[in-house]
């Protein structure tokens, strides 16, 4: 896979220094200075990345996560940031793709409630210090005002957690680590099927954002072929629910609706808005079984707003490492 190794470079730990633009697009010249670190994994056999990252902005540090997919059919990359400060909320995306040692992408965002242009640019990937670039543009990319510099220094070759905070949620520890899953999964949908498919997968998941998330690299061997996917989770702390994401590397061009929720009493119960075949859905998955060595994860459909639910796939894990 030729776009397989786009990001290989970027694999592993790194101290990172940044250069940011204290207020942006208003004519400000005053820039900050700080450190940070960065830890990135490939993922979906490396049409996908996961990057975590330590901000120390002054006065405001936080943690954030990059997550990347590869869209074979539009030939780009697609680059989202999930900020831990609002993990609610994942930003829309860049897209670009590289060309030698320089990558290129764009996208569209608001800012202060008005419309611009982002730009992302990596540069000198292949160096001893590859750095990238956010420039904003307000007139649809005419002028643009950089905003952002960040310099990458590696630190090991090897991708390593950053520290986990001190009052990270433990909802989700038992899923660190390496699983064989054993799937079952309804064929058809909401139409009173009664054939399911039986296969086999793989799933690694490790703690992001300090222990405020985490996220998973999902293979799944559908009798018609794998299909990889990334789990990815935020907790809320104003509401103590998680929001659960999923990104299907059949679409890697868009992040699915999330689901919320939480855990009482052993079993993790979370809701969310969906369309299936263009009508609207709700979508619960329900957490249970949970034990040292195994767990279960149960999904199910609703097409009358929540009053009765089709269990559509079922997923038994058990503990490799």
């Amino acid at each position: 896979m030729t776009h397989a190794r786009d990001w290989a470079w970027l694999r592993g730990t790194w101290k990172v220094w940044h250069r940011r633009l204290k207020h942006r697009l208003a004519g400000d010249h005053t820039w900050e200075e700080f450190p940070g670190r960065s830890a990135m994994w490939l993922t979906m056999d490396g049409l996908g990345t996961i990057d975590d990252n330590i901000v120390e902005l002054p006065g405001d540090a936080y943690r954030g996560l990059g997550i990347r997919a590869f869209d074979a059919a539009a030939g780009s990359w697609s680059i989202w940031w999930l900020d831990g400060r609002d993990p609610t909320r994942i930003d829309p995306p860049v897209r670009g793709t590289f060309q030698g040692d320089t990558g290129t992408f764009i996208g569209h965002d608001t800012l202060r409630g008005k419309p611009i242009v982002m730009r992302f640019r990596w540069r000198d990937i292949n160096g001893p210090r590859p750095w990238w670039e956010q420039a904003f543009s307000p007139d649809n990319g005419a002028s643009w005002e950089v905003n952002w510099r960040n310099w990458f220094t590696r630190t090991a070759a090897e991708s390593a957690f950053l520290p986990l905070r001190d009052d990270a949620p433990h909802d989700f520890d038992f899923l660190v680590g390496r699983w064989q899953v054993r799937h079952r999964r309804l064929r058809q949908r909401f139409a009173g099927s009664q054939a399911w498919d039986e296969f086999d997968g793989t799933l690694v998941n490790w703690p992001v954002l300090g222990g405020h998330g985490n996220v998973g690299d999902n293979l799944m061997r559908f009798p018609d072929g794998p299909v990889r996917g990334i789990g990815i989770r935020a907790f809320d702390p104003s509401t103590k629910q998680w929001l659960s994401w999923w990104l299907d590397g059949r679409f890697p061009g868009a992040i699915g609706a999330p689901v919320r929720g939480g855990f009482a009493d052993g079993i993790g119960t979370f809701v969310g808005d969906d369309t299936h075949e263009g009508r609207p859905v709700k979508t619960r998955v329900i957490w249970s079984r949970i034990t040292p060595h195994s767990a279960r994860w149960e999904q199910a459909g609703s097409t009358d707003g929540g009053a009765t639910w089709e269990s559509n796939w079922i997923s038994d894990f058990t503990r490799q490492s």
